[in-house]
């Protein structure tokens, strides 16, 4: 008698042993259809006998084997929030990169939370899509391992936290983003400087704060706290904070408004208060979406390439899809670079010094 084909696959270490549907089902205590549709993300399964099935799957390191037959053409493109121009520039990049591969993108948001409900883990289980791209989120424990168990790869772009050093990610240099944001401004005589953050709990809102308080300390210029507002990177947050900022008797010359929604917020709340930009306050954004150029005066902004960051991360989830998951985490960060336009100019005070000189 021969023995059954192997229907799975446990990885240990470097050596792999086989395991059928049989022996999964036994130890589940269900049948080996049974096993097969949890593998497989149908409905038509009871909540009790799934979560027994996907434990065992967890616990012994099963993984389906990948064939190109057994996947949708599809992508999975998960956003945290899905409603700006932002998400639109990481879209085009995914896109192009589907596109080429003859592949469609799905779109998901998870309403503002940094991790996915499990209605949506499971929904992908059952899609079998090449693979999925994760942008500002996460997946817990269980969502990892279910993804992993179907064979189906993840990426991390631009990553709200630590994603974990085996999980591939793309990011930007948002740090030294920062750092040339606010050594722009210093380096133009402004010694106030002020700077709206995003979420304290996304890494690259940390980063680019981080990389603010470097150029003033480098420079010997003190860090005041009071100068520093959350944000949450969206337009009514930047004119709500910057309203606070320059209602200051000591307002400051120039503000670094974090990302490009959050400085046009502050244009607004500029001139609302009868605040001409540059000439009684210079902006610096965070992005370089498109519509920093058109606004007036067009925005000196870091940019930060989403579309090409958005095709890196998708190019790398189908790479891992390829490499049938054995390729190696990797994790990019692409080039931020400052890119100077109308808003930003010398404060008035050095304006003044340098025509009493004339």
């Amino acid at each position: 008698m021969t023995s059954p084909q192997p229907a799975e696959t446990r990885t240990q270490g470097r050596s792999t042993q086989s395991a059928t549907l049989a022996e999964i089902a036994r130890a589940a205590g269900v049948s080996a259809p049974t096993v097969s549709k949890v593998l497989n993300g149908r409905a038509d399964v009871a909540p009790a006998t799934r979560s027994r099935v996907e434990e065992l799957l967890r616990a012994h390191g099963y993984r389906r084997r990948r064939t190109e037959a057994t996947r949708s053409p599809l992508i999975d493109l998960v956003f945290h929030e899905l409603e700006s121009a932002w998400a639109m520039e990481v879209i085009r990049g995914v896109e192009n990169v589907a596109r080429d591969a003859g592949l469609s993108v799905v779109l998901s948001e998870s309403a503002g939370r940094l991790t996915p409900g499990r209605s949506w883990a499971d929904q992908v289980a059952a899609r079998r899509p090449h693979g999925v791209v994760l942008v500002l989120s996460g997946l817990d424990e269980s969502q990892r391992a279910l993804l992993t168990s179907r064979s189906i790869p993840f990426v991390v772009m631009d990553p709200a936290g630590d994603p974990g050093a085996d999980v591939p990610s793309i990011g930007a240099t948002n740090w030294q983003g920062g750092l040339a944001a606010t050594r722009h401004l210093i380096e133009l005589g402004h010694r106030r400087i002020g700077a709206i953050s995003g979420p304290s709990r996304m890494m690259c809102s940390r980063a680019r704060v981080d990389g603010y308080r470097a150029a003033l300390e480098t420079a010997g210029l003190p860090v005041d706290p009071e100068l520093i507002t959350a944000g949450d990177f969206h337009h009514e947050a930047g004119y709500r904070q910057g309203l606070a900022l320059l209602r200051r008797p000591d307002r400051p010359t120039a503000v670094f408004a974090g990302n490009d929604l959050q400085a046009l917020g502050l244009y607004e709340a500029a001139r609302e208060l009868g605040l001409r930009i540059p000439e009684d306050l210079s902006v610096v954004g965070f992005d370089d979406l498109p519509v920093a150029r058109w606004v007036g005066p067009p925005l000196t902004t870091v940019r930060q390439p989403l579309t090409e960051m958005a095709e890196a991360a998708a190019r790398l989830v189908l790479d891992l899809g390829r490499a049938d998951g054995s390729a190696a985490a990797t994790r990019v960060e692409l080039a931020t670079s400052l890119v100077v336009r109308s808003s930003t100019a010398a404060p008035a005070s050095a304006r003044a010094e340098t025509s009493g000189d004339g």
